[in-house]
């Protein structure tokens, strides 16, 4: 992976202070002609997979803008999966988590197999989900019985649930969203599956709050889960593409106490098919699959290369947010 002394030596071309720019308009310089931070790729050991952004639902201020209509990234095959896990073996990548988000990953009729393929090598597996519908269909709960059953404790699946209170998660999700969200997270703790919680902090509620509403609707259904472990019940920052959030220079990580290695596209990248496409695409994580500046390249070869924080999600949500969509982190 890149060395970053060597990488800005190389690479980074200087840029007039006297020629202010649009924040967030040019790759290695911020607005003021600040030099940008970058992510070299240090260890990846999660590779996700979009499996297409058509989902059963539209919430609300979804980052990803899916929806029963949103075709915008289209299913990823069983194969095109399985040529990716080929080369994280070639490229001798330490990864040890695979993810499959969506849209709902579950609408994708090839889902079984793309589980199956990761579990029988050996890969943890975490799948994010509404847990409604696409997923309670039996077709899907005999499969994945099974599935749980063979491989046990290598999958984990984290359901979505943007507030302990049924009528606010209702508000971003639709009415009757929630109970059958809590009718999927039941199915899932009775079968054995290792689950979690992925909530909003969207209320303005302060971190124990949530934490603290959750513990008690967790403990009212008798889930399997840990409120307050962060990787058991994790709680997302918003994000609001119409909010001023300030740019990331290389100055910053002294300044706010935090290194490279602790954002997300450090130690992980996302496969995504595009509309149109002739084959899937590697980009620098979950938060930016339409961004074209973002796409790393075709292989995971191409995607080593480091990530430039020139994303207002970049700044409000990994850096100031302290948020990463990754299991362990």
């Amino acid at each position: 992976m890149d060395n970053e002394s060597e990488y800005v030596g190389n690479e980074v071309e200087e840029v007039s202070l006297q020629n202010k720019i649009p924040k967030f308009s040019n790759t290695h310089y911020t607005a003021d002609g600040s030099q940008r931070a970058f992510v070299p790729l240090l260890k990846p050991d999660t590779l996700w997979f979009n499996t297409g952004t058509l989902c059963n639902i539209t919430c609300k201020n979804c980052y990803i803008e899916s929806s029963p209509y949103n075709d915008r990234l289209v299913y990823i095959s069983a194969n095109e999966v399985r040529g990716f896990l080929d080369q994280i073996s070639s490229r001798k990548w330490p990864v040890e988590t695979i993810g499959l988000t969506g849209g709902e990953p579950f609408l994708n009729n090839e889902i079984m197999d793309i589980i199956e393929s990761i579990c029988t090598r050996e890969y943890l597996l975490i799948i994010l989900t509404n847990a409604m519908r696409p997923m309670m269909r039996p077709a899907i709960t005999s499969r994945l019985a099974e599935v749980q059953k063979k491989f046990q404790n290598q999958i984990k699946i984290r359901v979505s649930l943007d507030h302990f209170n049924e009528d606010k998660h209702d508000f971003v999700r639709g009415k009757g969203a929630f109970q059958k969200a809590i009718e999927g997270l039941e199915w899932l703790s009775q079968n054995g599956f290792q689950i979690a919680i992925a909530g909003r902090m969207f209320w303005g509620e302060d971190e124990l709050q949530s934490r603290d509403g959750f513990a008690k609707l967790i403990a009212e259904y008798g889930l399997n889960i840990d409120p307050y472990d962060p990787n058991e019940l994790v709680l997302f920052p918003e994000m609001d593409m119409t909010k001023e959030v300030p740019e990331i220079t290389t100055s910053c990580w002294k300044i706010l106490g935090k290194k490279p290695a602790e954002i997300m596209c450090s130690s992980s990248r996302m496969v995504i098919k595009r509309k149109g496409a002739n084959h899937p695409v590697v980009v620098s994580c979950t938060l930016l699959p339409y961004a074209k500046e973002f796409e790393l390249g075709n292989t995971l070869k191409e995607a080593e290369s480091p990530v430039f924080l020139n994303h207002k999600f970049c700044s409000q949500f990994c850096v100031l947010g302290g948020a990463s969509c990754n299991p362990s982190e």
